[in-house]
């Protein structure tokens, strides 16, 4: 399916890379007649899943990710600095000009405006509007294009709503309350004209809206409700649960590191969306180029070109002490070995090593230790030092785990990244319960918060526990779904995005100071400054 979706991609984006204009024309399209058949449509639609796919593990990942626990990047003697932007995300410091609260709005609205493009040549086409390929393209981009709002109100709030191409006046700001409403009608408008999820199309529905991706979106924004409009919508989250639980095609996978694997992809039963990447053809996934320990390259067979950048903060590692629990081999810490069992060691000048070492700087050999603590030297902002104890400095991800198939020149990997899977949604539907909905009974199961709480503990080979609390389950989906960028949408409906890491008074365990702007307001990023000088009509964000 990777392939299918790239291919696509492929054709709409050659469409438009011609500079030779006195060619004969070869096609058989043009306005009247393309597109026609289902093979036009997904051509045309398929630079939408580019788009998605560009920005969702990198950009779009950091904003979600090194805002809260989950994700820190601290310098190293300068280097992964660029310019304080990491700093800045997770001391909440980020102004209307950080590169990413730029990009990720063009991004966002971008492939907006891709979707509009494209619903304006669906709607020249010469194919009945009632005919089932036209009527199930208009629901998939609809689909797609409030996938991207999504987004967008999530992290910027108030924001306009475009829905026409080409756009005729510019837009002007809309409540979050509006674009909620907006988005929902849209979705409850096409849901029925997108595929169910069967034994038989799997594969062809696999990276594509679905019943059970729209039911997914609005149990997100159900749960989230009283942070976008200020009215809880619990008991309507549950609904949408059910709707996806309700289809048996739909199973928590035997292993949770599978879900996750190179290989992944319609052969995962819990997927219910995903973006499927491809380390050769469909760049946007780095998690192997700056999660992975890069001195471990050659017991994983990986690239020696890749990055130490990213790890996680003390603190929530300390949440993966279940005994038992699968989920605590996604991450390396400690000193490490190779497969049959040696020690994984590094030959490196003792300065090299420890630049506080002052002896004669010879030759030893280390055994690579990835260390937990991750201590600033004071020296420079946010910044750990650079010698090699420093570069081993923070616990490091192998969720998604490496890709053999990443090469030196593009770092990229082809795990494919869930943006809706069914562990998040029994963990959706428990939460909406502890907060006063009721338990309901689907395929003959009355499912309270506690068995819904207790499929995921059971999957991950974890303690089964015998109460829920609304802490237990933030944790809980801390363990169950860290990195896949929804930590700070949890926070914040927890009220907990401004809580600092490290904890005041746990500088012994993570040795730098807090420095979080505690603003509320900062729960939304800001409008970028570059959107405001083209368009007056934007207001910013208060707070900024």
């Amino acid at each position: 399916m990777k392939k299918i979706v790239i291919a696509l991609s492929a054709i709409a984006l050659a469409a438009g890379a011609c500079t030779k204009l006195d060619v004969t024309p070869e096609s058989q399209y043009i306005d009247t007649n393309f597109p026609k058949t289902a093979a036009d449509y997904q051509a045309l639609i398929g630079p939408i899943y580019t788009q998605l796919a560009s920005k969702y593990a990198i950009e779009y990942f950091r904003m979600q990710e090194l805002t809260t626990d989950e994700v820190i990047l601290p310098g190293r003697d300068g280097n992964y600095d660029d310019g304080g932007q990491y700093r800045q995300h997770h001391n909440h410091t980020y102004t209307p000009d950080h590169p990413n609260v730029k990009d990720v709005w063009e991004w966002g609205y971008g492939a907006i405006n891709t979707c509009n493009r494209v619903l304006s040549n669906i709607a020249n086409s010469t194919l009945a509007e009632t005919d089932p390929v036209r009527v199930n393209a208009v629901a998939e981009v609809k689909a797609m294009r409030s996938l991207f709002y999504f987004f967008m109100m999530d992290l910027y709030g108030n924001v306009p709503i475009v829905d026409t191409f080409p756009v005729l006046a510019l837009p002007k700001t809309r409540s979050r309350a509006e674009v909620f409403q907006y988005i929902e009608s849209t979705l409850k408008a096409v849901v029925k004209n997108l595929p169910v999820k069967n034994a038989n199309n799997a594969t062809l529905t696999y990276g594509h809206p679905t019943q059970a991706m729209v039911y997914a979106l609005l149990a997100k924004m159900y749960l989230n409700a009283e942070v976008y409009t200020g009215a809880a919508r619990n008991q309507e989250a549950v609904s949408m649960c059910d709707s996806v639980i309700a289809n048996t095609q739909y199973k928590l996978d035997a292993s949770y590191a599978s879900v996750f694997a190179p290989d992944n992809g319609p052969n995962v039963t819990e997927t219910i969306f995903a973006i499927p990447y491809d380390a050769l053809q469909l760049d946007g996934n780095q998690f192997t180029r700056h999660a992975f320990m890069a001195y471990l390259w050659p017991k994983y067979g990986v690239p020696s070109n890749l990055s130490i950048s990213i790890s996680t903060t003390p603190e929530f590692h300390d949440k993966f002490n279940l005994a038992g629990d699968e989920r605590n081999d996604t991450w390396l810490i400690g000193k490490q070995y190779n497969w049959d069992g040696t020690p994984f060691t590094i030959k490196i000048k003792k300065k090299d090593l420890d630049a506080s070492y002052t002896g004669t700087n010879n030759d030893t050999t280390w055994q690579l230790e990835i260390t937990k603590p991750i201590i600033m030297t004071g020296k420079k902002p946010f910044d750990v030092g650079n010698d090699y104890l420093a570069r081993c400095m923070g616990v490091r991800s192998i969720k998604y785990y490496p890709d053999k198939s990443t090469t030196a020149a593009t770092r990229m990997s082809g795990n494919d990244m869930p943006i809706f899977r069914l562990a998040d949604i029994y963990l959706m539907k428990a939460e909406a319960i502890v907060r006063g909905a009721s338990a309901t009974t689907v395929n003959g199961e009355l499912q309270t918060a506690l068995v819904l709480f207790n499929k995921i503990r059971a999957r991950a080979k974890a303690p089964l526990a015998v109460s829920v609390t609304l802490d237990e389950l933030l944790d809980e989906r801390g363990r169950e779904l860290h990195w896949e960028n929804w930590r700070r949408n949890d926070l914040i409906r927890f009220g907990k995005y401004e809580v600092e890491y490290p904890i005041p008074g746990d500088v012994a365990t993570s040795g730098y100071t807090p420095g979080m702007n505690k603003d509320i307001r900062r729960r939304i990023f800001p409008i970028p400054t570059s959107e405001r000088k083209l368009n007056a009509n934007l207001d910013q964000n208060p707070g900024y």
